[in-house]
């Protein structure tokens, strides 16, 4: 016989689809990573949405079972449409919030009662926090408390069809940390997290992840030879999204690239001399950090180059910023992104290497927000990366310049009136010939190449 406090013990809930970006519309459900009559936990990673721009792990606001998937993989749908319903245990429990950081109301951590295990009957019971959704790291404590006694039971197995063994909620980690701990094969409940209130961050899982790596890899399987029938494959998301820009871009702006190859033996000197000061220490440093601070001191010097084109015929204007948001290409699983560092005219160059290392990280796992990817006001794309020596770069839209830069290679090159072996790459600039003629493109190049066959002249032209 089902009691009416029977009822009231057990409540299904939605949750919707939240806003995890700056007016974000809608979003395409990408992967489930759970399935009904699994057993959730609270801030355990339910489903991979994918928006405009970006990949989003979202965690589960409920503690319960979940009763149905209410949308299927590949649907995209509207931002407030439920997702997700989770048969959760008291039905009075106020449920987690999802908003952005930014609108959440702070809160104040509840200290655990003096002896793990004891219940208080007149506790209310506290809010549940939904790991990097609302609290800022440290604002929160958690403590381990006993449960009571249940029959044991095994270990539970990695599931057939690939979906992740429930998350132990004990763990604090965020989102992104988790994907690249479950993405490198690690156990985030075998690491001691070094991060706020003992939460994992990105070092601890890479620590861990190089602790197991085995001494020498297994031969791979030769490829399959692909037959049968031609593959189609969607244009949505990310690749929809850059498809758009670049033809909006080539199409709307008259382009003009122009090259320079450059001595770079001095540029791969101060590298490894940067590497070893101890400001820099725990930071990669590249020479794409030199080249980015060569690009904003050609800026500073020649500030068109950092300029956008806005309107059409006699309401047309050129608006020349007067900061630097510097953007960085990245190829990612998903597709071309250029996130961009917010005033990076400012930052110190240590401060500059950091900014480009959790740039290019976020971004390679997915996890670039919205803002991270607009606002931009010139872009660096690093082609070298791929082996490749110089290409022609399309503008990102709204830019009036981009920089490519290619590999840094061994080449025979005239040094002081002989030949000898040097290191050196292409550059190659494309820009807007609306706005900038042959002249202004070429002093601006001519100043990078400059700066990095002798980086004493940023000192100079700082």
């Amino acid at each position: 016989m089902v009691t009416a406090r029977d009822a009231v013990m057990s409540e299904v809930k939605q949750f919707n689809l939240p806003d995890v970006g700056e007016g974000l519309t809608e979003a395409e459900i990408v992967k489930w990573h759970v399935a009904p009559g699994d057993q959730v936990e609270i801030n355990q990673t339910i489903v991979e949405i994918e928006t405009a721009k970006a990949i989003v792990e979202l965690p589960c606001p409920y503690e319960g079972v979940v009763a149905d998937l209410l949308v299927p993989e590949g649907q995209t749908v509207d931002v407030g449409t439920p997702i997700i319903a989770v048969s959760v245990s008291g039905g009075d429990a106020a449920p987690a919030a999802a908003a952005p950081a930014a609108e959440a109301p702070k809160q104040e951590a509840v200290p655990a009662p003096d002896e793990p295990g004891m219940v208080q009957p007149d506790e209310p019971k506290r809010q549940p926090v939904l790991v990097g959704y609302g609290v800022k790291p440290g604002a929160t404590k958690r403590r381990p408390r006993k449960r009571p006694a249940a029959p044991a039971a095994p270990a539970p197995a990695p599931q057939p069809n690939g979906r992740p063994q429930p998350v132990d909620k004990r763990v604090l980690a965020k989102p992104p940390v988790r994907k690249m701990a479950k993405d490198l094969g690690v156990d985030l409940s075998t690491i001691v997290g070094t991060g706020p209130a003992g939460s994992i961050t990105r070092d601890d899982v890479q620590a861990a992840a190089s602790r197991q790596q085995a001494p020498a890899a297994a031969p791979q399987a030769p490829a399959p030879v692909l037959r049968g029938e031609e593959e189609r494959i969607p244009v949505r998301g990310v690749r929809r999204s850059t498809a758009t820009a670049m033809v909006s871009s080539a199409f709307t702006a008259p382009h003009v690239t122009e090259w320079l190859q450059v001595d770079m033996t001095a540029t791969m000197d101060a590298v490894r001399r940067l590497r070893e000061m101890p400001d820099f220490a725990g930071l990669k440093v590249s020479p794409l950090l030199l080249v980015a601070k060569a690009l904003l001191v050609a800026v500073r010097r020649h500030p068109m180059i950092n300029s956008s084109w806005v309107g059409e015929g006699d309401s047309a204007e050129i608006v020349v910023k007067p900061y630097v948001n510097l953007g960085i290409a990245a190829a990612t699983p998903r597709g071309l992104l250029v996130p961009n560092i917010k005033d990076a005219h400012a930052k110190p160059l240590p401060e500059l290497a950091r900014a480009l290392n959790e740039l290019v990280d976020t971004a390679r796992a997915g996890k670039a927000s919205p803002a991270d990817l607009t606002g931009g006001t010139i872009t660096i794309t690093n082609i070298g990366v791929f082996g490749v020596d110089a290409g022609t770069p399309i503008l990102t839209p709204g830019e009036a310049a981009i920089l490519a830069v290619g590999q840094v290679r061994d080449m025979p090159w005239v040094h002081e009136g002989e030949l000898a072996v040097r290191k050196v790459a292409t550059l190659a600039l494309s820009f807007d010939h609306r706005i900038i003629d042959g002249e202004l493109g070429s002093k601006v190049l001519r100043d990078v190449g400059d700066m990095l066959e002798d980086p004493l002249h940023m000192l100079v032209w700082s």
